[in-house]
């Protein structure tokens, strides 16, 4: 493959010296296309025309644009000559003439449409010059390093390309040469030629360079671009609570079974408050409560799980989008995004490509879906009975990521993957119930109607210990409406009614002491629910020890990036 890929490197980087480019951007969904190429005096020519113009129009216009040049240098040099110029001297320069030439050497016609006429290997010839047209070349449109660099934990670029996929990109990384070897050498030793890289603690105090040329796959390749971290490594924190989980999690599970990760993150804009700080985690180093640094240790352990589902709670919407996908697509995840209404943080589902397809998605949020699915309308009459509840409930921005996968080996094995947060006030018990019976009532829509018999896994942060309701009406199918979760918060706001549903859940991992752990509480709260009758547990990766958790008192802290635990356990279909 890295021949493959040099040997193409080297014919691209021996085009130039033949034949100039010329850049052609067409794409069909756009009106206009673009033309870029420089003149042979370094002036940059960038042209837009619409896609339907004769391309006759389109080489007069580059004409008229090429001699623009050598006219304004002309006018420049006669206004600096002492005395002026010989009388009748003109500014004006020849018009250039302009020819596009199809692969075949021939010219092509002037009344071709310009999406027609400007295909890859014509040449353009704008008077004596000559260029390659490249049409829709591989092309970078952001390259971008972490912020926080940390020895032995990976630096995922941020890679968006147009014309091109980041796995068929090449990387190469470069570390700053130390002020001992600056012996008239270049300022840069590259390290390494991989898509994610890890430095070592000998890089620690140095900055990294990564150089990445654009790929497709059909052996095209286009313009590099490099970028320099904003610092230099930094030391890491030794070992983190993760570390002895991922000895369980070396190898992706084989065909025949699926590695879940339910793990709530804690969103950032939740960490870095003041409140945050002082009360719920003044044991926290600061530092350690920096987004930049936590995203160092989640990205190490999310990759360390070789998951192939990964359902993740309290996700900011940027570092979805800036690190997280970017950084589990290299590890071979796709990611799916649900934010919550009125907020800045939402749900996340990665599932492994090269295991899973996503067929369709049904995410919902509980307050819109309660009102306006007629799925509800039963249960939403009932709660018009308790509008103080009601008010609560629709007040409530949470959300139901549902999402459906095929597998790519077995066609008929399907998956419907849920993942949520339910309501957190401790007295919100009545609330939650409403939340989870639209959760399962919109699951059974799905896994029985849209797409009959397919098996659920259900992950989240329920915010309910295995006491709660909630948790009971889960597991056993109903709660009857006498349960005292219906009156969690007090006379005022009881609601009392019977729930049911059809599913046979078990909590894949069991009941844990605890999934959360703060300093002034600690308690099961996540789960990951199984569809017992189609799926079995295979093994279950064990939870760090009390010890480790309590290290630095409570979470998080400088080896754990958040203040739950990841549940992480692998599944085969019956």
């Amino acid at each position: 493959m890295w021949q493959r890929l040099r040997s193409a490197l080297q014919r691209l980087r021996a085009a130039p010296a033949a034949m100039e480019r010329a850049v052609v951007r067409c794409v069909p969904s756009e009106p206009k296309l673009s033309v870029q190429f420089v003149m042979p005096d370094g002036s940059a020519k960038h042209l837009q025309r619409d896609q339907a113009e004769p391309l006759g129009r389109a080489l007069a216009r580059i004409a008229t644009s090429a001699a623009r040049g050598p006219a304004k240098a002309a006018k420049k040099n006669k206004k600096a000559r002492a005395g002026g110029s010989p009388a009748g001297e003109s500014a004006a320069a020849a018009v250039p003439a302009v020819r596009l030439f199809s692969r075949a050497g021939e010219a092509v016609g002037e009344e071709v449409p310009n999406a027609a006429a400007w295909q890859d290997g014509a040449v353009l010839q704008v008077g004596d010059a000559r260029y390659r047209v490249e049409r829709n070349p591989p092309a970078l449109t952001e390259l971008r390093l972490p912020r926080s660099l940390l020895a032995g934990f990976p630096v995922c670029p941020k890679v968006s390309a147009e014309f091109a996929a980041p796995q068929h990109c090449v990387f190469r990384w470069y570390r700053e040469r130390r002020e001992s070897e600056r012996d008239g050498g270049p300022a840069w030793v590259e390290e390494a030629a991989e898509r994610v890289f890890t430095p070592c603690t000998g890089l620690v105090g140095l900055r990294l360079k990564l150089r990445c040329t654009p790929g497709d796959g059909a052996q095209r390749f286009g313009a590099p671009r490099e970028v320099e971290s904003s610092g230099p490594v930094e030391a890491g924190p030794g070992a983190c609570t993760f570390d002895p989980r991922h000895l369980y999690t070396r190898k992706v599970c084989g065909a025949g079974s699926v590695r879940a990760v339910s793990y709530n993150i804690l969103a950032d804009t939740y960490a870095q408050t003041e409140f945050s700080r002082t009360v719920l985690y003044p044991y926290c180093a600061p530092y350690a409560l920096e987004l930049d640094y936590r995203q160092n240790l989640l990205k190490k352990e999310l990759a360390g799980y070789s998951a192939d589902l990964i359902c993740l709670q309290e996700v900011d919407k940027s570092v979805f989008v800036d690190s997280l996908a970017p950084a589990l697509d290299a590890f071979g995840l796709e990611g799916l995004f649900k934010i919550k209404e009125k907020q800045h943080e939402g749900l996340a589902t990665f599932y492994r490509r090269d295991k899973f397809s996503l067929l369709s998605q049904h995410d919902i949020a509980f307050s819109e879906a309660l009102t306006s699915d007629l799925l509800h309308k039963e249960l939403h009459e009932k709660l018009a009975e308790y509008p103080l509840v009601k008010e609560k409930v629709l007040q409530r921005s949470s959300v139901l990521q549902v999402s459906v996968l095929q597998s790519t080996t077995d066609p008929s094995r399907k998956i419907c993957v849920a993942n949520t947060h339910l309501y957190w006030h401790p007295k919100g018990g009545n609330i939650r119930l409403i939340q989870i019976a639209v959760a399962l009532s919109h699951i059974r829509h799905v896994v029985c109607e849209v797409y009959p018999s397919t098996p659920v896994i259900f992950c989240g942060d329920f915010n309910s210990t295995p006491s709660s309701g909630t948790y009971s009406f889960i597991r056993s199918g109903g709660i009857a409406e006498d349960h005292e979760d219906w009156v969690s918060n007090g006379e005022e706001e009881r609601c009392n009614m019977a729930l049911s549903h059809p599913f046979k859940l078990l909590s894949a991992c069991g009941e844990p002491a605890y999934t959360n752990y703060v300093g002034g509480f600690h308690g099961c709260l996540d789960y990951i629910f199984i569809d017992q009758d189609a799926l079995e547990v295979e093994q279950v990766i064990p939870l760090p020890s009390h010890e480790e958790v309590t290290t630095h008192q409570a979470l998080p802290s400088v080896s754990h990036p958040s203040d739950h635990i990841a549940l992480v356990c692998d599944l085969k279909w019956k």
